[in-house]
């Protein structure tokens, strides 16, 4: 899994004993013997974890200062043979102030020592009776058992072997100031944010304490990992929860049961290039003004060959919480009725045309058409929505798409595209019998004609059904279906329409309504363009034709958003999908993905105006600019190299 970015990561809070430093030592080298078997890469601890941070006044003691400088070589030579960079928290003294420390530690060599820059002295909090803030520190190393080690917040511990492994350090408060310091250090090319923290619990501050983790992840663009203190300090006044967190760019992935009585180990595999790719993209991330010179410390240790345990969402687009599903889709609906309203109003336009086939897309845009129409307050029968019936059309999607449009209350029409279209392949000299490209194009392009002639004949706009799915694959007829005045589903993906529809369905319609909605959510995907089976069902299921969409829109997404490499989103299908999808499955689709994505560009080059909902888009003159005669072939031959 590492030959792709991935790192795994863990966060540990042991049971502690106030100033019984031989007891934490034991307890810190289990944790660390237990995060070996684990296969864990990088592992954080809590301050003063060696002491204990609730010491007080014994900090002031010379035994226990002295001890601690024992322990911490102690813990170095144990710690030898193990492949892990790990950080612990202990007082030291320098020239004759005492810092509050984290000390990084990589196969029996001690690597660096951070000291805390902001010391809380408020409420609870006495730090700087105690210690010495960062600032006040004027030496660059300090001296243990002979070596000089590189001592200051101007560090980034960067590993030697694992691209972008780039690592800085807060201590606790640190992360509450105002501008923590690992602002800076991200600045400066940190992706990982190693903070060893003393918090104690009261009622409230684990939210807060989360939302200024999740806040600072996501501005830094890295991966943050918190270890607090837990059981076993003080609880003379305070009570110690032993909150683990690990955080990638502002998401949570692993956090820890607060107020337990055992030590705590979590981990997870933190992907790099997840967060140096979204660096790439943002050219207002890096500002020089404001960037500090770091010492770069280089490690090298082994990277475990471990199998990939982070759970790789197989639909990216669609959140699995259904009341974050239910608030996504209220804004989706709304930013789609808020830009027709937009458009409908600058033109100065109260009627818009609408092709109804009984299918996902075409529903979804006239459930737009209906609110935005309510909302400017414009009678529902100046939405012109016209089924036009082909030589594939069932049924099913006909009586569905009359009886939508019934009781949405909008104006039907009904315009039969046979005759034109029997009309078009005599005009061109083309056998009705051949059901090839041109008898399915000459009917798509047959339909948006007429769309595009009412549309002129009513004074309106042709409003477009296609999605963000089609528009990747390019599965949409050149000036067909491909067109329209405005196009209100082209930043949504097929997996999402679904749940849209399914929400409309729920808290927007009646009950008759509903019913449809919920048939039309169980009908196969078509275009519906060859003639249905002997026994009038669709015969022409789409994604027996591309691929199964969720696949696709897999593949859209850790392509476009991530910038991942074709093998590495073969990787994480493989994982995504496992037990669904065989291997092979997954790389014959991908490639015809690949393919059509290439190929298909000039679609994309001149689509219509059509608001963007999501972070994945693909208008010519918003996110994804692409010369239409790209050459995929590097994609392909990765592809083609996968055993």
């Amino acid at each position: 899994m590492h030959n792709y970015n991935f790192i795994r990561v863990g966060s540990a809070s042991p049971t502690i004993k106030v100033a019984d430093i031989k007891h934490n030592e034991e307890c810190i080298i289990n944790l660390l013997s237990e995060g070996v078997k684990k296969g864990i890469s990088l592992l954080t601890f809590p301050e003063l974890c060696i002491t204990g941070y609730t010491c007080q006044d014994l900090f002031h003691q010379n035994a226990l200062l002295e001890e601690a400088k024992k322990s911490i070589e102690r813990i170095r030579e144990k710690s030898t043979s193990y492949p892990i960079f790990f950080v612990i928290g202990a007082p030291l003294e320098l020239d004759g102030q005492l810092y509050n420390c984290l000390i990084g530690i990589c196969e029996g060599k001690i690597l660096g020592i951070v000291p805390k820059t902001y010391l809380p002295t408020y409420s609870e909090f006495y730090e700087l009776r105690w210690f010495t803030p960062s600032k006040e520190n004027t030496s660059k190393t300090f001296k243990f058992n002979n070596d000089e080690i590189p001592f200051g917040t101007d560090i980034i511990f960067v590993h030697s072997k694992l691209k972008n492994c780039k690592i800085a350090i807060d201590i606790c408060e640190d992360l509450w100031a105002p501008i923590p310091p690992s602002s800076f250090s991200a600045l400066s090319g940190a992706t990982i944010i190693l903070n060893g923290s003393a918090s104690n619990d009261i009622v409230g501050k684990s939210v807060y304490r989360k939302k200024l983790i999740e806040q600072q992840s996501a501005r830094t663009v890295t991966a943050y990992i918190y270890a607090s203190s837990g059981y076993g300090e003080s609880t003379t006044d305070v009570v110690f929860g032993g909150h683990c967190m690990i955080y990638e760019n502002g998401k949570l992935l692993k956090e820890n049961t607060r107020f337990t009585l055992s030590s705590s180990l979590i981990y997870e595999d933190i992907d790099l290039e997840v967060l140096t790719n979204d660096r790439l993209k943002r050219n207002t991330y890096y500002d020089k003004s404001i960037t500090k010179d770091y010492r770069q410390v280089t490690f090298s240790s082994t990277i475990k060959e471990v199998a990939l345990e982070r759970q790789i969402d197989p639909h990216p687009f669609v959140p699995k919480d259904e009341s974050i599903r239910s608030i996504h889709c209220e804004e989706i609906f709304s930013i789609q009725t808020l830009g027709l309203a937009k458009r409908l109003e600058h033109i100065g336009c109260n009627k818009v045309v609408i092709g109804i086939s009984g299918g996902l897309d075409s529903t979804l845009a006239l459930l737009v058409c209906v609110k935005t129409f309510d909302l400017l307050g414009i009678d529902r029968k100046n939405i012109i929505a016209i089924t036009m019936p082909g030589f594939g059309t069932t049924d099913r999607t006909y009586n569905n798409a009359l009886s939508l449009m019934k009781e949405l209350g909008v104006t039907q029409k009904e315009i039969s595209i046979k005759e034109a279209s029997l009309q078009q392949f005599k005009d061109i000299g083309h056998d009705p019998s051949i059901l090839d490209v041109t008898y399915e194009n000459v009917q798509a392009r047959g339909r948006t004609q007429i769309l595009m002639n009412l549309a002129n004949k009513e004074n309106g706009i042709v409003i477009g059904t296609g999605d963000l799915s089609e528009l990747a694959l390019g599965w949409a007829t050149y000036n067909g279906d491909h067109m329209s005045m405005y196009g209100v589903n082209g930043s949504i993906p097929k997996t999402l329409i679904r749940y849209l529809i399914d929400w409309v369905s729920s808290t927007q319609v009646g009950e008759n309504t509903k019913a449809i909605l919920l048939d039309v959510l169980d009908t196969p995907v078509s275009p519906e363009l060859l003639p249905p089976t002997d026994k009038g069902e669709i015969q022409q299921k789409t994604e027996e034709v591309v691929g199964p969409y969720e696949l696709h829109d897999f593949f859209l997404y850790n392509m476009m958003r991530y910038g991942f490499s074709p093998c590495k989103v073969f990787m994480l299908g493989v994982k995504a999908f496992e037990n669904i999808y065989s291997r092979e499955i997954i790389l014959k689709w991908l490639k015809k993905f690949y393919y059509r994505f290439f190929s298909q560009q000039f679609k994309r080059s001149c689509l219509p105006d059509g608001p963007k909902v999501g972070s994945i888009c693909l208008s010519p003159r918003g996110d994804w600019r692409m010369p239409s005669d790209a050459v995929v072939k590097i994609w392909i031959d990765e592809l083609e190299s996968i055993n």
